[in-house]
């Protein structure tokens, strides 16, 4: 019995011999896998349990994690440790990990350290518990073991940028206001912090150590910021450095990291010698909504004045020409707030003062003087003077026969026969202006350019008209009221054209072919005419195209309307056919077909 055991062990070893020789055969057209032991789960300790570095603290170790030897069953230099960091109670769901090789310990650094807080979303100088623990493995990451959790106390810290102004002082013009004045720029806010930090360079007043805070939105990632000369002037002005004055300004960068985190660089003061700027003056009030200039009260969507451009009232006169229903109540504001608003009663401005009011429907003229603080409030209306109207140079007669027709707000049009080769302006009041420079003043205008150039309020003559006799269509447009300027053009025919007229010879879209129509003085033209039903039709002041034109201006009331001659959508002929008067009116600029 003995001796069969024996035999038959004999024969489980000599086939298991051949069976492993076997396998290895098997494999010899690839590498033969490496066969690790089991090793032990590491055990994970900290140097201190409680960390608050500072900035000083940047580059040195504040903190420690060693662990014990996993015991692989490979050269100890391979050893792979995953660390892994995560707000305490969080289960490691949105850790951060740091990855060492062959070694029993790391440090961390103040700013490594700060870096994982901030990614974890710790609030600067708050106290708050951090869970660390240790994964181990082979290095190709088999056999991982998790060690035991070790909880740190730690606190982050503001890694602020660091500021420098190209100039420590700058002096500025309103000319050159567009051209650079000043550049700032500053190191990256939290080092190492691997998301987005965001920069806003904030101001305030020398001294005042940032009470009352002004900010300019920079972005992520970007370490300058140029600002121009009317930049710089505004960061003055903002901080209550009047205009023509000399104020220090100071500066400083705001860091905010992805998860709110913030910190505030150094300050560097800029010594600013100031300019007053271009003021911009609006006119809220109760008729807005009304009359379709935005919402009552409301300077954001209130129409804006006109500049006088004059030297002697620049950046202090304004005014404009603009329709008010009876009892209208409005105010003035410099810019689009109430911070700067003026009423006033008796011709004087005051801050914050009466609502000014208009009694009747109708054009208004609207002045005020800012410096002065007067204000005038007259009949809005425009008109021919000069030797080459029918008024010659003599204000008084300009009103009503030279009068040109208010078609809205800042636009004139107006239409008359040139009577000899002689000068002539447009002016708003029955006599000439005095050289007062008040608000009450006239104000005429001309231009010694063509039309389409910008209006020269109490200066030049126009160019001499040639060829006079002629008619001729002459437009006061201060819609722009950056550029005021006048369009003119002959107004000795007005077709109608289209592809609405039932009437032979004439053509489709064919302007020799249209039919005239009948002026009849005071810029309104007349034609009765057969008309196609739901066709399309416009106006055109000559036999071919490119003269000037009329289009719809997509408003009106009742039968009348609006017309507009810089492009717009075709007037559309009754929905009934049948014979039509057609009626066109460049004063008030509107049509009806009745």
């Amino acid at each position: 019995m003995k001796l069969f055991s024996k035999i038959l062990l004999s024969a489980i070893v000599a086939t298991g011999f051949f069976s492993a020789c076997s396998k290895i055969d098997n494999l010899k057209k690839e590498e033969a896998q490496p066969v690790y032991l089991l090793g032990v789960s590491p055990v994970l300790s900290a140097s201190t349990v409680t960390v608050a570095p500072t900035l000083a603290d940047t580059n040195r170790a504040v903190v420690t994690f060693s662990w014990t030897n996993p015991k692989y069953a490979q050269d100890s230099s391979l050893y792979k440790y995953i660390l892994e960091v995560d707000t305490t109670g969080k289960n490691f769901a949105n850790e951060r990990t740091k990855i060492v090789t062959g070694v029993l310990s790391t440090a961390l650094t103040g700013r490594e350290l700060n870096s994982y807080l901030l990614q974890l979303g710790y609030r600067l100088g708050v106290a708050q518990a951090m869970d660390v623990r240790l994964i181990s493995s082979y290095g190709n990451n088999n056999e991982r073991y998790m060690s035991n959790v070790v909880k740190v106390t730690v606190t982050p810290f503001a890694d602020p940028a660091i500021l420098v102004t190209e100039k420590t002082s700058v002096t500025l013009a309103l000319p050159t206001a567009a051209t650079p004045s000043n550049t700032f720029s500053w190191t990256t806010g939290f080092t190492g912090y691997p998301d987005a930090v965001t920069y806003t360079l904030q101001y305030d007043s020398s001294g005042k150590n940032f009470a009352n805070i002004k900010e300019i939105a920079v972005g992520a990632a970007i370490l300058s910021k140029g600002l121009t000369q009317g930049e710089m002037n505004n960061t003055a002005l903002t901080c209550g450095v009047p205009g023509g004055n000399i104020g220090k300004i100071e500066y400083r960068i705001k860091s905010v990291t992805a998860k709110g985190a913030t910190s505030f660089s150094n300050t560097v003061s800029v010594t600013i010698q100031s300019y007053l700027p271009i003021r911009r003056v609006y006119l809220p009030g109760g008729y807005q909504a009304a009359t379709g200039n935005g919402n009552d009260w409301d300077p954001a969507t209130a129409p804006e004045l006109i500049r006088d451009l004059r030297s002697s009232v620049f950046n202090d006169m304004y005014y404009t020409y603009i329709y008010l229903p009876a009892n209208a109540e409005f105010k003035v504001t410099v810019g689009r707030s109430w911070d700067v608003n003026y009423g006033g009663t008796g011709g004087n401005l005051s801050s914050g003062g009466a609502n000014f009011s208009v009694p009747t429907a109708g054009y208004y003229r609207v002045s005020v003087n800012i410096n002065t603080l007067k204000y005038d409030i007259r009949a809005g209306r425009m008109g021919f003077v000069g030797g080459a109207t029918a008024a010659g140079w003599n204000p008084p007669g300009v009103f009503p026969s030279q009068a040109m027709g208010a078609a809205g707000t800042n636009l004139f049009v107006g239409i008359t026969n040139f009577t000899n080769n002689d000068g002539w302006k447009l002016i708003d009041n029955d006599q000439w202006n005095n050289g007062s420079n008040a608000v009450d003043e006239t104000r005429s205008f001309g231009s010694t350019g063509g039309s389409g150039s910008t209006l020269e309020t109490n200066g030049a003559n126009f160019p001499n008209i040639t060829g006079a006799p002629t008619r001729q269509r002459v437009i006061w447009d201060g819609r722009d009221v950056n550029n005021t300027k006048y369009e003119m053009s002959p107004a000795a025919e007005m077709r109608l054209v289209g592809d609405g007229m039932n009437q032979a010879g004439v053509n489709d879209w064919d302007p020799p072919t249209s039919p005239q129509m009948t002026y009849s003085g005071n810029g309104v033209w007349t034609i009765t005419i057969a008309l196609k039903a739901n066709k399309d039709i416009k106006f055109l002041a000559g036999n071919a195209w490119g003269a000037f034109d009329y289009e719809d201006n997509g408003a009106g009331a009742g039968i009348d309307r609006k017309i507009r001659w810089e492009g717009g959508s075709n007037f559309k002929t009754p929905a009934t056919a049948g014979t039509y008067t057609v009626t066109l009116n460049e004063h008030t600029q509107t049509m009806r077909i009745n």
